[in-house]
Formats: structure tokens, C-alpha cells, sequence
């Protein structure tokens, strides 16, 4: 527990050190309070122990951009959900995810001190507060205008430098790095009136536009079947600022069904690096009555029968989208089920094919990931089966010219399952590096740059995914300078540390930088920015 080795009496002994935790959460631009730091301190008796102040030292962010920080009181309660005990901040990370602000809730949590202007990076945080007995938490808190800041990619300091009881300074322990990064939250609980947003896919356009998309889920977080539309928000600078969503699929009430029982969701996108033309696949489940669609769905190929594959694009730039079109006959085979993309994104192969993963429930209600193509730039799909059994929702690489990597969500729990071919999925071969990355059962990223396309002049193998193998937590890019073969511990780069929903989609945003949109701790879509230096190192 991040608490004093020794509890404090009425007087502060010598040798007790305060433990300050340093989070690993990205600071949100524009959003008034950020977990930044938490400590708690141990009191023995109540009103015995006074915690009068916090002096705190920021560097590296550009003139103006900070709005201010500030020194919060959270009772008996952390702020973090890794660490709380509250089951009320347990219970709203179940409702609405990562959108919860108990922490920051007057009602949970008082702001004892708050400075803007601060002389040489440093303020002190005025507390005057009697701690009542057991833990007392505490955070500090710091706010960041993101119309100052021009480069989200980079990192500014926070240090918890001095913490004064009852007179008398405390010594620190310095629990992680005092490195901060910026987030931008692109999608949160409540905006436009929706409950949720998930699933996110992120594609960069031949115009250097960010093309993020994801499920609307108007009523509630669960998947299909529900009312569930497809969103598109765009970027035109890096991922700093978003246009304002458009839905672009939304089945409506089809066949006289209300909207919830005409769902599309799961989407990917994919650039044709050839034409410009963005291209986005969602399934679409009609008449299940709101039951679960991925257990409910039937074989065959009409909509009352099984779910549909339907296609949208833009010729230019995202402004504007085709009405959704029917590709179900084109590449599902009869006798599967519920049969779907990714989802996250596609990619165009170095001879033009395109490429979107897919996934599908067999007749023996097996799931399976495998890949469709296209060869004629989005008029026809094609798809010749899985690469792996008992595995979901799964990302493409071109890792070497004509050979397709697959990377998979694995039911079996024993690590990504990882295959390739050489052959637009007509065969398979294990890679040796199947099993090796390890996870939590869930989405992950991947993305192939070319040592031609990034300014370290390397071929570069990103991944990402809650790096860990309980709960959805510890966000990660790692990067492979060997295809894949091997994921060396010193390139990668800890985004995120708590608890979110764990999706995630990677893009290049030049030749600097990579952009990654994924379901975090602090929004329900968080974009940050992050440039390859800092993570392979």
C-alpha cells in the first residue's frame, strides 16, 4: 500500500518515508483534474495528524499550456481503480468504463489547494487537513490546455518534490517515473447522448488525415445485438483536435425492427493505398430480439438467418461516405455462423491487394480468425477459410513482400497466436513467435512500417495490447526489429497502467510518430501520440 513505512502518532518520527506513486495514466488536454501522484498517509489516532502541505515542481510544458495543479483529498478512499477499495468506483468502471469521475466528484473527493501561476515550475499546495484515522489518500492533480500545445507527442514532468506533516518535512520515495504524456479523449460516456463507444479502428489517408471509427452504443456498453451504430471522427492535425463524429452505418429499423434489433458494430478500416479510397466493414445482426449475437446467430446467408457483412468508402478523405453495401455472399461460406471483420483495421498489400482480418463461428460453434482480400481496389471480397482455430478478433501485417502475418486473440489463454502466409490465406504456417506475446484475451494492434516510411530507417513491427495476463491493464506499444521474431523488453513503452476496456488500433502519423487510439483508463477512446524513438530504444 502506498502508505508511511512507520504510522504516524502525534509527532513525525525520522524514520518514516512517504511513498509517492507516480501513475502511469496519460493527462487528458482540457480536462480539469488528472490522477498525476497518490500517497496515503497512515494516522493512528483522528485529528492527532495534520498534513499541512505539498510542494510540487513542473517542467517541459510549453508557455501557457498549464492550467493548473492541484492537491485532492479523497478520505479513506484511492482514487485509482487499482487500488481502491470503493465499490462505487468499482461499480461505474462496470457501468460506463473508464468515463467514471467519482475520483474528482465533489462529493467524493475535496480540493483542499489549486495554483495556476507558479513561480520557476514550482507551487505549494496548501492542505491544513487533520487525518482522521487509518489511510488518508491524497492525489495531485494537474490540468493542460491543449490549445498551447502543437505536438502532443511529447512528455513534460510532475515531481511531488516536498510533503510537510505537522510541521516537519517528510522524507520521499519515488515510486515510477515522474514522465508525463498527454492524451486527447476522442470519444467519451455521454458525448452526443450515447452511453458507449467502443471497438475503435484508426487508418491515416493518403492526405495525412486520422480516420478513427468505432461502435456507438446509444443504451448501453454491451455488444451486439443492441442499438449500435458505426462513428467516424476525423483529425486534420496529428490527433490533437477531432472533427465532430458522423455516424456513417446505421441499419435504421430494416424489415419494420426497431434500431437495437438492426445493429452494426465491430468495425475496421482500411486505406487503398493505390486510390485514396477509404473502405469500412461492420456486421450487421437483424431480428436476434436483443439477444447475445455471437452465440445467437444462425448459418445460411439472408439477415434473418445470420449476420451480414456490409461495406461503406469514401473517395475523398472522409468527408463523405457511400451508402452500405451487401459483401456476406462474396465471402462467408454457408454452414458458418456468425461470421465478421477484424475488427480494427485493414492494410494494402506492396502489390495493391487489399486485406481485412475476419473472424467466424463455425457449425460446431468454434470461432475461428482468417482474412479476406480483395484484388480489384473494393468491388470484390474474397476469403479461403482460418489460420488458427479457437481464435477471434485478429490484425495483419505485410511483414515481407507477399507474406501476410495474422495476429490473434487466442481463447486458449496461452499467449497471441501468431501465423502466416504466402498465399492470400489459402495456407498457413505457425510463426515461431506464436504464444510469445502474452495477454489477457482481447484485441490487439499491429502495425508494419517500413524502414522507407520512418525516420529510424528500420523495419519496424509495432504491437499493442494490455500487456499483462489478468484484467485489461498496463496498455503497451512494443516494437519488433526482427519481423516479429522477438519482442526485446527495452522497445516498448507502458501507456497506460490502469484498468480500461483494452482495445486498441495503431497508424503512423508521419515518419516520427505513431498514433495509437485505444479504449483506456481515462476515456472510453483515448488517442495519444508517441514518437518511435521512445519506444524503440
Amino acid at each position: 500500500m502506498l502508505a508511511l513505512s512507520v504510522p504516524f502518532q502525534s509527532v513525525l518520527h525520522a524514520s518514516d518515508t512517504l511513498k509517492v506513486h507516480n501513475t502511469v495514466i496519460p493527462v487528458m488536454l482540457g480536462r480539469d483534474y488528472n490522477v498525476v501522484a497518490e500517497f496515503c498517509v497512515e494516522c493512528s489516532a483522528p485529528g492527532a495528524v495534520t498534513l499541512d502541505d505539498v510542494r510540487v515542481r513542473v517542467r517541459g510544458l510549453p508557455d501557457g499550456a498549464l492550467g493548473n495543479v492541484s492537491l485532492v483529498y479523497t478520505g479513506t478512499m484511492s482514487a485509482l481503480y487499482s487500488r481502491t477499495t470503493s465499490y462505487v468506483i468499482k461499480d461505474a468502471f462496470y457501468r460506463v468504463g473508464a468515463s467514471q469521475r467519482i475520483y474528482c466528484d465533489p462529493g467524493y473527493a475535496v480540493v483542499k489547494d489549486s495554483e495556476t501561476d507558479l513561480q520557476d515550475g514550482t507551487a505549494v499546495l496548501h492542505a491544513g487537513q487533520k487525518l482522521v484515522k487509518g489511510k488518508n489518500w491524497f492525489y495531485v492533480s494537474v490540468s493542460v490546455d491543449g490549445s498551447h500545445v502543437e505536438d502532443i507527442s511529447g512528455s513534460f514532468s510532475l515531481e511531488v518534490e516536498g510533503v510537510s506533516v505537522d510541521g516537519s518535512p517528510v522524507a520521499l520515495v519515488q515510486e515510477g517515473s515522474t514522465e508525463r504524456r498527454l492524451g486527447v479523449a476522442v470519444r467519451d460516456h455521454g458525448d452526443d447522448g450515447v452511453w458507449a463507444y467502443r471497438i475503435p479502428g484508426l487508418v491515416t489517408t493518403k492526405e495525412g488525415t486520422l480516420i478513427s471509427v468505432y461502435d456507438v452504443r446509444h443504451a448501453s456498453t454491451l455488444d451486439l445485438q443492441d442499438n449500435i451504430d458505426v462513428g467516424m471522427s476525423r483529425s486534420t492535425d496529428g490527433g490533437r483536435t477531432w472533427e465532430p463524429m458522423k455516424i456513417i452505418m446505421d441499419m435504421g429499423q430494416w424489415g419494420g425492427l426497431p434500431d437495437a434489433q438492426n445493429g452494426i458494430g465491430d468495425p475496421s478500416v482500411l486505406v487503398d493505398e493505390s486510390t485514396g479510397e477509404i473502405f469500412v466493414v461492420a456486421v450487421w445482426t437483424h431480428g436476434l430480439g436483443n439477444d447475445r449475437a455471437w452465440s445467437q446467430v444462425g448459418d445460411g446467408f439472408a439477415p434473418h438467418e445470420t449476420a451480414q457483412m456490409m461495406i461503406v468508402s469514401s473517395k475523398d478523405d472522409g468527408r463523405t461516405w457511400s451508402e452500405p453495401r451487401n459483401i456476406t455472399r462474396q465471402v462467408k461460406q454457408e454452414s458458418w455462423r456468425f461470421t465478421l471483420q477484424g475488427p480494427g483495421r485493414g492494410i494494402t498489400m506492396s502489390d495493391g491487394t487489399l486485406v481485412f482480418p475476419i473472424q467466424y463461428v463455425d457449425s460446431a460453434r468454434v470461432p475461428n480468425a482468417g482474412i479476406m482480400y480483395s484484388k480489384d481496389h473494393g468491388t470484390t471480397w474474397h476469403c479461403h477459410g482460418h489460420a488458427w482455430t479457437n481464435t477471434t478478433e485478429a490484425q495483419a501485417a505485410e511483414v515481407a513482400p507477399g507474406v501476410l502475418m495474422l495476429n490473434m486473440r487466442n481463447n486458449r489463454r496461452t499467449g497471441r497466436i501468431v501465423c502466416t502466409t504466402e498465399d492470400l490465406g489459402r495456407s498457413w504456417t505457425v510463426h515461431p513467435s506464436s504464444e510469445k506475446l502474452r495477454e489477457p484475451v482481447c484485441m490487439a494492434g499491429l502495425l508494419m512500417v517500413r524502414a522507407s516510411e520512418n525516420s529510424l530507417g528500420r523495419d519496424i513491427l509495432l504491437f499493442s495490447n494490455p500487456d499483462t495476463e489478468q484484467g485489461r491493464n498496463h496498455m503497451t506499444i512494443k516494437a519488433s526489429l526482427d519481423g516479429g521474431l522477438t519482442w526485446l523488453p527495452e522497445n516498448s513503452l507502458l501507456l497506460d497502467e490502469e484498468e480500461g476496456w483494452g482495445y486498441s488500433c495503431l497508424t503512423m502519423i508521419d515518419e516520427d510518430t505513431v498514433g495509437i487510439l485505444y479504449e483506456g483508463s481515462t476515456s472510453q477512446l483515448v488517442f495519444q501520440a508517441v514518437k518511435l524513438a521512445d519506444i524503440v530504444q
